[in-house]
C-alpha cells in the first residue's frame, strides 16, 4: 500500500495493488482527475490522461492557451465560475455576492492510519497499518479560504473514504451553498445508473437507468436519508453481473438530507457527485470558522457487483460499526408492538416474554406506549417517564420480572419527537422546528424537537441517561417516525436558517454518541418508520436497524435483496411476524417466515401464547437453528443468486470464511402447475472440496457452482404421495457442510 507523489509531474497516485486512484496538478493548480479501477503499476508520469484540445465556444482559463478549459479537463473537486460550466463540487456566497472561487493546490500531507471526522461518524482504523489518509491543501488566495481533500485507500480493499474541509482564514464572511464529500469525473457515459427507491414499507427497490446526456440524480429533502431513496448509487458497465464485469459504488455516510448525482455532458463525460443536498443548504463562515462534510466511500469491482457488495460489507460490519456488539452474534428478540400495540400491560408482557423463554428468544422488547401519558399516538412523546398505569412498578421493576426468566430486557424509544400533548411541550413550546407566522405541520400526531439546539438534545439525553441508568436495560430500539417540516430555528439569526437541517442531524449523532459512550454495552438498534434511516451513518452508532415496517416475507425479499448491495446481513434487522401479516395482509408459512427472517438479526414480532402447539415446535425449531448458525448468517461472505427483480424465485446464500459451512436461502414466490426442473448455480464455495447438503446427497463445491444445487420441487409435475406439496410462498434454507 503506497501514496505516490512525484513532484516533476505533479501526480498523486494511491494504490495497495488491488485499486488505483491518480490525480494530478492541473495548469491553474486545481486538482485534476486522471483514473480510478484495478490497479496499475505506478510510473513517473500520467500526463499522457489528461486531454486537452481547443474547441470553439469553450472558454479558457488562460488567454494564451486555447487547450486549457476546465470544461474539459476531469476535475477532482470542481468550484464554481471559471470556464467549467457543469454542476460545482464547492459554491462559496462571497460578501460582494460574487460565487467565482479559484481553488490552487497549495501542499499535502500523507499519514498513517485514518483521522476521525469531528461529529460525524465515518470508517475508522483500529491499526495504523490498515490504511493510508492523503490530504490536499487548496487555498483560495483572495479569500483566505482553506479547502483540505481528505483520501483514505484501506489495505487490501478495493475502496477509498473521501471528504473535504472547507476553513475560513480570511477577513470576510462566506456562505457556503454546496459542499460535496466526492466527485468524480470519468471518461465516459458507458454506465448504468443504479439506485434504491421506494416508499414507506417498500423501500430499497433497485432501479436501473442508462446513463444519458443530462443529468440524472436521486435525492432526500425530508431532514433524513429517508425511506425513498437511499444513499447509495451504483455505476455498472452494461453486461456487468453478479460475479463479472466492472462497477462503481458510491456511498454516503451521512443521515440527512443527500445528493447523488451523475452529470453526462455533451462530449459524454460523467461527473458523479454525493454529498449534502444543496438544495435549502447555506452554511454561514465567519472568520476563523470551518466545515467538514459527511464522509463518502468509494468502491471499485472488475468482479461484478457481488464482489463491491462484499468489499462494502466487510468494511462497514467491521470498520464502521463500533462497540461491543459489533462481532458479537446478535440476540435473537420478540418485540411486542404488532402482539399488543398500546394494549398491554405488565402481567401481560411478562406472560409474552415467558412464552418466548420457552422456545429460546434472548431478548425481550417493550416497544412504544411505556410511557408519559401515552395510550395513543396523540400522547405523551417527549415524556421519557413510566406510565404507572401500565407499569407499576416502573420500567426497572419490568426489566427485573424480564431478567429473573433469564432474557435481556429493551426499550422502544422516539427521542427526536413531542406530542402536543405532553408535559415536554407544554415546558417548552418554542423546542419544536416551526416557522413563525406559519401554521405548524403533523405528521403521526407528532411534532419534530429542535435538535440544532444543544439545550434539546441535553434534556432529552438527561431523560434517556435516567431510564437507561436506573434499570437494566440492554437494548435500545430507536424510533424517528416523520419528516421535517417548517426547518427553522427560533435559536439561530436569519442567517444561519439554512443550516438548521444539517445542524439537525449533528445533534442526532451527539446524542448517539453520549449515550452509546455511557452504556457501552447497550445494543441499540435504529428504526425511522422501519426503513426511513436505513443508512451509513446510523451504522456508526447503531450496528443494526429495521430494515423496513414491512414484515411480510414476500416482501422483504425485495427489500432485503435491495439493501443487500450495499449493506453487511448483520445490519437487517428481520423478523416473524404474525399472519395475515399486518402490512399487506398476506398469509405466508411460518417457515418461510422464518427463512427469509433469517438473513438478519433474527427475531419475532407476534404473541408466541396465541400459536398452536404445532407452531411452537417450529418456532423452537427456528431458534435453535438461528443459534447454530447465526454467525454464518451475519458475518459470513453474502452471495446473490437469483434476483426477485427479475422473476418468481429469489436465492442467496452466506459462506464462512473458511468456506466450510454455506447457508443457501431458495424462495418462491407463487406456485407453478407442471413446471420446469429448477437448479441454482452456487457461489464462494471451495472446488476442492465436497459438501453434504441438509446432511444428506454430497456434492463437490465445483459441481455445485458450475452445474448447480437442484431445487425442483414436487410443483414439477404431479405431486405423489409421499412428496411435501408445494405451495405459494415457499421456501428452504439449504445447510451445506464440507466433508
Amino acid at each position: 500500500m503506497s501514496i505516490f507523489y512525484h513532484e516533476s509531474a505533479r501526480t498523486f497516485h494511491l494504490t495497495n495493488g488491488t485499486v488505483s486512484y491518480i490525480m494530478k496538478v492541473l495548469p491553474d493548480g486545481s486538482l485534476g482527475q486522471l483514473y480510478f479501477g484495478r490497479a496499475v503499476r505506478d510510473r513517473e508520469d500520467f500526463d499522457y490522461l489528461l486531454e486537452m484540445r481547443s474547441r470553439p465556444m469553450s472558454a479558457c482559463v488562460f488567454e494564451e492557451d486555447g487547450r486549457f478549459s476546465l470544461e474539459h479537463c476531469r476535475q477532482e473537486y470542481p468550484s464554481c465560475g471559471s470556464t467549467d460550466f457543469r454542476r460545482p463540487a464547492l459554491e462559496l456566497r462571497q460578501e460582494n455576492g460574487s460565487r467565482v472561487t479559484a481553488f490552487a493546490y497549495r501542499s499535502h500531507a500523507v499519514s498513517a492510519g485514518k483521522p476521525a471526522l469531528e461529529g460525524l461518524p465515518a470508517t475508522y482504523c483500529e491499526d495504523p497499518g490498515e490504511a493510508e489518509t492523503l490530504t490536499v491543501c487548496l487555498e483560495d488566495a483572495l479569500l483566505g479560504a482553506e479547502l483540505y481533500l481528505s483520501y483514505t485507500i484501506f489495505a487490501g480493499e478495493s475502496a477509498l473514504a473521501r471528504s473535504a474541509r472547507l476553513e475560513n482564514r480570511g477577513t470576510q464572511a462566506l456562505h457556503l451553498t454546496a459542499a460535496m464529500s466526492l466527485c468524480l469525473d470519468l471518461p465516459d457515459r458507458d454506465y448504468e445508473f443504479i439506485h434504491f427507491s421506494g416508499a414507506w414499507s417498500r423501500e430499497r427497490q433497485m432501479k436501473v437507468r442508462t446513463l444519458e446526456q443530462g443529468i440524472q440524480s436521486v435525492e432526500s429533502a425530508r431532514g433524513h436519508s429517508s425511506h425513498n431513496h437511499n444513499p447509495f448509487i451504483m455505476l455498472r458497465r452494461p453486461g456487468t453481473g453478479e460475479e463479472e464485469g466492472e462497477v462503481l459504488g458510491f456511498s454516503l455516510v451521512y443521515s440527512g438530507n443527500f445528493l447523488a448525482q451523475a452529470e453526462v455532458d455533451t462530449w459524454d463525460t460523467t461527473r458523479v457527485t454525493l454529498g449534502i443536498n444543496p438544495f435549502g443548504f447555506d452554511w454561514k463562515l465567519a472568520p476563523g470558522e470551518r466545515f467538514q462534510t459527511p464522509e463518502a466511500v468509494m468502491v471499485y469491482s472488475g468482479r461484478g457487483m457481488g464482489e463491491m457488495s462484499r468489499t462494502f460489507h466487510r468494511l462497514y460490519r467491521s470498520r464502521l460499526a463500533r462497540g461491543y456488539w459489533r462481532d458479537r452474534p446478535r440476540p435473537i428478540l420478540i418485540n411486542n408492538w404488532e402482539a399488543t400495540y398500546f394494549d398491554f400491560d405488565e402481567d401481560k408482557l411478562v406472560s409474552i416474554a415467558r412464552a418466548a423463554r420457552e422456545d429460546g428468544v434472548e431478548l425481550f422488547v417493550l416497544d412504544d406506549g411505556w410511557f408519559g401519558a401515552r395510550s395513543s399516538d396523540r400522547a405523551g412523546l417527549g415524556d421519557w417517564t413510566a406510565n404507572r398505569d401500565r407499569l407499576p412498578n416502573g420500567v426497572a421493576g419490568l426489566a427485573r420480572r424480564i431478567e429473573d426468566l433469564g432474557m435481556r430486557f429493551g426499550l422502544w424509544f422516539e427521542p427526536e419527537m413531542v406530542n402536543k400533548d405532553s408535559d415536554l411541550y407544554r415546558a417548552h413550546p418554542d423546542w419544536i422546528l416551526q416557522t413563525p407566522g406559519r401554521r405548524v405541520s403533523y405528521g403521526r400526531n407528532q411534532l419534530v424537537l429542535d435538535f440544532s439546539r444543544q439545550e434539546v438534545v441535553d434534556c432529552v439525553y438527561g431523560m434517556m441517561a435516567g431510564i437507561l441508568s436506573g434499570a437494566r436495560v440492554s437494548y435500545v430500539k430507536w424510533d424517528m417516525n416523520r419528516s421535517i417540516t417548517e426547518a427553522y430555528s427560533a435559536a439561530l439569526p436569519p442567517d444561519r436558517q439554512g443550516e438548521v437541517c444539517h445542524r439537525y442531524i449533528l445533534g442526532v449523532y451527539d446524542l448517539y454518541e453520549r449515550l452509546t459512550a455511557a452504556f457501552p454495552e447497550v445494543l441499540f438498534e435504529s428504526c425511522a418508520s422501519g426503513g426511513g434511516r436505513f443508512d451509513p451513518g446510523l451504522l456508526y452508532y447503531a450496528p443494526q436497524g429495521w430494515v423496513s415496517d414491512d414484515s411480510d416475507a414476500v416482501e422483504r425479499l425485495k427489500i432485503q435483496y435491495g439493501t443487500s448491495y450495499c449493506y453487511p446481513v448483520s445490519s437487517m434487522g428481520a423478523h416473524v411476524s404474525a399472519v395475515p401479516n399486518h402490512q399487506m395482509n398476506r398469509t405466508t408459512p411460518l417457515a418461510t417466515r422464518a427463512n427469509v427472517a433469517c438473513f438478519g438479526t433474527f427475531g419475532y414480532e407476534l404473541d408466541l401464547n396465541r400459536l398452536t402447539a404445532e407452531e411452537r415446535s417450529q418456532v423452537r425449531e427456528q431458534i435453535a437453528f438461528m443459534k447454530s448458525y447465526r454467525e454464518v448468517l451475519q458475518y459470513g461472505d453474502f452471495y446473490r443468486l437469483l434476483s426477485p427483480f427479475d422473476g418468481n424465485f429469489t436465492a442467496w446464500m452466506a459462506v464462512s470464511p473458511d468456506r466450510r459451512t454455506a447457508l443457501v436461502g431458495w424462495y418462491k414466490t407463487l406456485n407453478e402447475v407442471n413446471g420446469p426442473f429448477h437448479r441454482v448455480k452456487l457461489r464462494g464455495l471451495d472446488p476442492a472440496l465436497d459438501y453434504a447438503v441438509d446432511g444428506g446427497t454430497v456434492r463437490g463445491g465445483d459441481e455445485l457452482m458450475e452445474i448447480g444445487l437442484i431445487t425442483t420441487d414436487s410443483a414439477a409435475g404431479e405431486c405423489r404421495k409421499g412428496e411435501l406439496p408445494s405451495r405459494d410462498f415457499d421456501s428452504h434454507v439449504f445447510v451445506l457442510k464440507a466433508r
